[in-house]
């Protein structure tokens, strides 16, 4: 083992950037990832780390002040991420977040002498924060998607802000239920398997990295103070920035470039052609911080997919006739070349926008890189059947001698699971620090009988289909297994942690698209209406992605907890109890957005202050899979095809060539996970604010390393929850009847709109 000195900059200097924005739709967006080759040269990190001696033994880490502040802390993510993911279809981990901010509010109350609030801080207990912080701002994604999809497509009649009750019913079982079936889990994908699956869990990894050496006696302490200064003052600057940008939206936040040149020009119609294809700058605080940590590799990516469906694609099916595209404008000649190619509405009734025929291609890309991941991954996923089924041969046996009795078959097969363990190590939490058997069995199994007669009496879903949602959540939750960065994407979470354990992005984008896909089979023709139909479909599919999104984070708790010795128990808890907050919480900010801006659940509202991408294309596919009118264009669906096969071949070319000395060309591979998460964003707006910040970061590394190792995640965190907190404040400002569309000036935007 080397050195167990190497601080979070140490052994991120030299990493290959895995995306990190977050989770397209009800992709969670990650903000740190870790090269596994890279870290293992530095330090061994499939065993507990080596803490400072001067760290004092926590004796019970879960504490008031821990949960109350990762809750407080969590809260402030979520509502953040409701206007995050309403605005751009992603949403952002709050682990960061509340292990930084978290240390610095309770260092400073450790240090007075009032119970509960004073005593001694290390890092179990902060690690507790942020279990708790990672509770309370989950559970979002869900409301970004297809909750409001519902309603756009009228498979929900009434607004949200009558029907809370029922949208609260939604959020308690997605949690639960992830809770309670990750629990028994953990043992598996964390020790088990983690290292011959490379289950590294990259934004675990490094929260736990940076915890440790924000304790690591003085110098860990001013590099806390360091940090903590960084992202209080990224916070607050994005917040303002958000906010006042509100009254002067053309100015402070949409550099509508080519509108500019428009009206300079005369009103010529070169520059409306292009700013139609979305290619203005947002000065976007979440965006640019995400970019800063992603990397060149996965932002070029990116953005060479916004340039070849944005610039060459769509602009090919509109010349040609296969999409069309609508004008934003219709009374006034000046904006006569103003058009939006990113329309999802009429489906089935005139000729698709570009971004619906882009959907499909963007879906099938994620999807089939998903499955040659697992298939490429066959000796390992191989491996991990044998051990998934030594297990349950051991605990049978082990039932079986309890009572007297004996099976040979079973015995031998638990002496060799002893044996095929040698090379694992102890599980470093005793049996009494383990969520116990009777918790999460019984609670699985109230969960799910409680979710047959919710979903049945309140959503008109058969209890048959409910199961059939929980068994998807399940299968989602094992992953398969991707060296290959892929950003946001794959099968879900069979699929979740898995992947997201390797590359740090939950892939529930595809995921999501695969569930529909299956829920779409199960209600053609048995008697559903196509309302009732796209209902079932919509919320199906976020039970199982939401309870997906839920053990994934679970798990990335338990790693950190791993790696610094907390007691797994004590983090199920506190995630537990911070997702309870979020059950009532992200409700809550769901009917203060749709409240203020109803637009969001108009799916014809024009110029709607938010674009709900994700919204989008989870209506479009409940459509697709229901409505007999409503198909796949042809030509989509060769393209789709043509490029699915090209990207396996990528694949295997990557994991059955590029091995030994060719390994490091691996690097210059485009990211097709990325490219094809292009496809489904409705314009390329975020990709480029994505590149900007990888362009800053790139830049800032090679002027000054050690600053940037320094500064770097920190800011970018307090970039994207200022960001998302200055949307919270400027709903309230909305419905306070004192917004920017009222008192604010719309100077510098196409025709008065941005």
């Amino acid at each position: 083992m080397a050195s167990t000195e190497a601080r979070p900059s140490e052994v991120t200097e030299n990493m290959e950037k895995t995306p990190v924005v977050g989770k397209e739709g009800d992709e969670k967006v990650n903000i740190i990832d870790v090269d596994v080759q890279a870290i293992e040269e530095d330090l061994d990190l499939y065993v507990p780390l080596k803490m400072e001696g001067s760290i004092v033994d926590e004796h019970d880490p879960l504490t008031a002040r821990a949960v109350i502040v990762g809750i407080l802390l969590g809260s402030l993510v979520n509502a953040s991420n409701l206007y995050l993911g309403l605005k751009t279809g992603f949403t952002f981990a709050a682990s960061m977040f509340g292990a930084i901010f978290g240390y610095g509010i309770i260092k400073l109350a450790s240090k007075t002498t009032i119970p509960i609030i004073g005593g001694s801080f290390g890092p179990q207990e902060n690690s507790i924060v942020q279990a708790a912080a990672q509770g309370a701002g989950g559970i979002t994604g869900i409301f970004v998607a297809g909750i409001p999809a519902m309603y756009q497509l009228h498979a929900q009649v009434g607004v949200p802000k009558d029907q809370f009750g029922a949208i609260i019913t939604i959020t308690l079982v997605c949690s639960f239920f992830g809770l309670f079936f990750v629990a028994p889990l953990r043992k598996f994908f964390i020790i088990q398997v983690g290292r011959e699956l490379k289950l590294l869990f990259p934004t675990a990894t490094a929260v736990a990295l940076t915890i440790r050496s924000m304790h690591a006696g003085a110098t860990g302490a001013a590099e806390a103070l360091s940090k903590l200064r960084a992202l209080s003052l990224s916070f607050t600057a994005a917040l303002v920035q958000r906010v006042a940008s509100y009254y002067a939206v053309g100015i402070l936040y949409d550099w509508h470039v080519f509108t500019w040149i428009h009206i300079w020009s005369g009103y010529t119609s070169w520059a409306m052609n292009i700013e139609s294809w979305g290619w203005w700058f947002e000065w976007t605080p979440a965006f640019i911080g995400s970019g800063i940590l992603i990397g060149m590799n996965s932002a070029l990516s990116m953005f060479g997919g916004a340039v070849l469906a944005w610039a060459i694609i769509g602009p090919l099916l509109v010349h040609y006739g296969e999409c069309i595209g609508k004008r934003q404008v219709e009374d006034d000649p000046r904006w006569a070349d103003w058009y939006s190619f990113a329309s999802l509405n009429n489906l089935g009734h005139e000729t698709p926008s570009p971004r619906y025929w882009l959907l499909w291609p963007g879906v099938l890309i994620m999807v089939a890189t998903s499955i040659a991941e697992l298939f490429v991954q066959y000796k390992v996923i191989g491996y991990a059947g044998k051990v998934v089924w030594q297990k349950i041969c051991v605990n049978i046996n082990a039932v079986l001698a309890k009572h007297g009795k004996h099976s040979t078959y079973l015995a031998t097969r638990a002496e060799r699971e002893v044996k095929a363990s040698e090379n694992i190590i102890e599980d470093p939490a005793p049996p009494h620090e383990q969520v116990p058997l009777w918790i999460w069995s019984t609670g699985l199994v109230v969960t799910i009988a409680a979710a047959m007669v919710i979903f049945a009496l309140q959503w008109g879903m058969h209890p048959g289909l409910t199961v059939l949602a929980c068994v998807l959540g399940v299968m989602f939750s094992f992953g398969i297994k991707s060296n290959d960065p892929i950003i946001l994407v794959s099968l879900r979470d069979k699929l979740a942690v898995q992947i997201g354990a390797v590359t740090d992005n939950t892939p529930l984008t595809a995921a999501s698209k695969a569930s529909q896909l299956v829920f779409g089979a199960a209600t053609k023709n048995n008697g559903f209406t196509v309302k009732d139909a796209q209902r079932v479909n919509l919320v199906a599919g976020g039970l199982a992605s939401g309870a997906a999104d839920v053990a994934f984070s679970l798990t990335s708790d338990f790693r950190t907890g791993f790696l610094l010795g907390t007691s797994p128990i004590k983090q199920w808890y506190a995630q537990g109890l911070g997702s309870i907050v979020s059950i009532f919480l992200a409700p809550g900010m769901f009917v203060l957005f749709t409240t203020a801006y109803p637009c969001i659940l108009d799916a014809s509202a024009e110029h709607c202050a938010f674009a709900v991408p994700s919204v989008s294309a989870w209506a479009a596919v409940a459509q697709a899979v229901t409505d007999p009118d409503v198909s796949i264009p042809l030509t989509s669906g060769i393209f789709s095809i043509v490029m699915a096969v090209f990207c396996v071949g990528q694949v295997i070319f990557r994991h059955f060539y590029l091995v030994g000395e060719r390994e490091k060309y691996r690097q210059y591979l485009p990211n097709w996970g990325a490219v094809a998460l292009s496809f489904v964003l409705p314009n390329p707006v975020f990709t480029t604010a994505a590149m900007f910040g990888a362009t800053v970061a790139w830049i800032w590394k090679r002027w000054n390393i050690k600053s940037f190792d320094l500064y770097a995640y920190a800011i970018a965190a307090g970039f994207i929850a200022g960001e998302g907190l200055g949307g919270v404040i400027g709903a309230a400002l909305q419905i306070g009847g004192v917004s920017g569309d009222i008192l604010g000036t719309t100077a510098g935007c196409p025709a008065g709109y941005c």
